[in-house]
C-alpha cells in the first residue's frame, strides 16, 4: 500500500465517527418561560422533571431546555416568548403568570404550548374549549379563582370576630376584577367588611401591610396571582412580623410561617405539565389533547403561628386539614 493511500484511509477512518454523530438525530429543546426568578421556580422545576422523566425524557441526556426568566417583570415576557419562537424549539412550556402563556400564544402559531394556569383558560383566549383546546395550546388548570370565596371563609372560622379583612389582589391580573368581586360578596356573607388592597410588585407588600394595620383589619386573604406565589415566602414572613392571620393559596406560604394555605398541590401541576409536555415531544398533538383540570386542593394549617397569634383554631378545621405543621 503505497503512504498517500495509507494516510487517506487513516483520515476516513478517523472521520467516522464525526459522520456517525452528525447523522443521529438531533436532541429535542423545551422552550421553559416563567415570569418567576431563577432560584424561585427551583422546587417547582423538580415537579416538570418528574413528570418528563417518568416519560423517559431526562435534562441534559436525551432533552434539552432552554429556560427564560421574566424575574418579575411581566412587560418582558413578550419579548422572551418571541425569542423561544425564534430558535429550535419542539415545544414551550410556560409557568407563573397566564400573561406568558399568552405572550407565548401571540409569539407562535406552529411551535406546541403547554401552558400551567389557574386562570380559566377559555375565558383569557388560550383555548377554544377545555375538551378541545383546538390551535397549538393545552395544558394544565387548577381550581384558584373559585377557591378565594372559600379561602375567606376557612378565614373567617379562625378569626370569627374580625369585622374587617383585607384581599390582597394584583390589579394587572386578568382575574382580578372577578376575584375582588367574589371576595367582597362572601365578605358580607359573613357580615364582614373586605378590603381589597392591590399589589403588582413585590414593593408594593411593606405599604399593604402598613394599611393593613392602619385598618385593623383582623386577617388577609392573600388572591391568587403568579407573583404571589413567587414571593409567599416573603409574604408569609410579613404576616409574621405583622401578627396578621392570612391564606394564600399553595403550601411554600404556610410552610415558612403564613397561618394557611388551601389550594393544589404545586409539586403536582408541574409534574402534570412535564406529562403533557413529554406527550408532545413524542409527538402527540396539543390540540388532541384536552387541557387537564387538577381539581384536589388541600388545606395545611401551620399551628404554631395560630399560637404565636393567640389564635384558637376549631378543632373541626384542624380535623378537616390535611396537613398540620407543628
Amino acid at each position: 500500500m503505497k503512504r498517500r493511500e495509507f494516510i487517506t484511509l487513516l483520515g476516513g477512518a478517523a472521520a467516522w465517527p464525526l459522520a456517525a454523530r452528525a447523522q443521529q438525530p438531533s436532541m429535542p429543546v423545551i422552550g421553559f418561560l416563567s415570569s418567576a426568578f431563577p432560584g424561585r421556580d427551583a422546587g417547582r422545576l423538580h415537579g416538570f422533571r418528574k413528570g418528563l422523566a417518568e416519560a423517559g425524557y431526562v435534562e441534559g441526556r436525551n432533552v434539552a431546555i432552554e429556560y427564560r426568566w421574566a424575574e418579575d417583570e411581566l412587560d418582558r415576557l413578550p419579548a422572551l416568548a418571541d425569542d423561544l419562537a425564534r430558535r429550535e424549539i419542539a415545544v414551550i412550556a410556560t409557568s407563573g403568570h397566564v400573561l406568558g402563556a399568552l405572550a407565548a400564544k401571540a409569539a407562535t402559531r406552529t411551535i406546541p404550548i403547554v401552558f400551567l394556569t389557574g386562570s380559566d383558560p377559555v375565558a383569557v383566549g388560550l383555548v377554544s374549549s377545555l375538551s378541545r383546546p383546538g390551535g397549538n395550546l393545552t395544558g394544565v388548570t387548577t381550581l384558584s379563582v373559585e377557591l378565594e370565596p372559600k379561602r375567606l371563609e376557612l378565614l373567617h372560622e379562625v378569626v370569627p370576630k374580625a369585622t374587617t379583612i383585607g384581599a390582597l389582589v394584583n390589579p394587572n391580573n386578568p382575574n382580578a376584577e372577578t376575584q375582588s368581586r367574589d371576595i367582597e360578596a362572601a365578605a358580607r356573607t359573613f357580615g364582614v367588611k373586605a378590603y381589597i388592597l392591590n399589589a403588582s410588585t413585590e414593593d408594593d407588600f411593606n405599604a399593604v401591610f402598613g394599611r393593613l394595620d392602619q385598618l385593623q383589619a383582623g386577617g388577609l386573604v392573600i388572591a391568587s396571582d403568579g407573583i404571589f406565589i413567587t414571593h409567599s415566602e416573603r409574604l408569609a414572613a410579613l404576616a409574621v412580623r405583622y401578627g396578621m392571620p392570612s391564606i394564600f393559596q399553595f403550601r411554600p406560604f404556610a410552610a415558612a410561617g403564613g397561618l394557611m394555605s388551601y389550594g393544589g398541590s404545586l409539586f403536582e401541576l408541574y409534574r402534570q405539565t412535564g406529562i403533557y409536555t413529554a406527550r408532545i415531544l413524542k409527538g402527540e398533538k396539543p390540540s388532541d389533547l384536552p387541557v387537564q383540570q387538577v381539581t384536589r386542593v388541600e388545606l395545611i394549617i401551620n399551628v404554631k403561628t395560630g399560637k404565636a397569634l393567640n389564635l384558637t383554631i376549631p378543632p373541626t378545621l384542624l380535623a378537616r386539614a390535611d396537613e398540620i405543621i407543628e
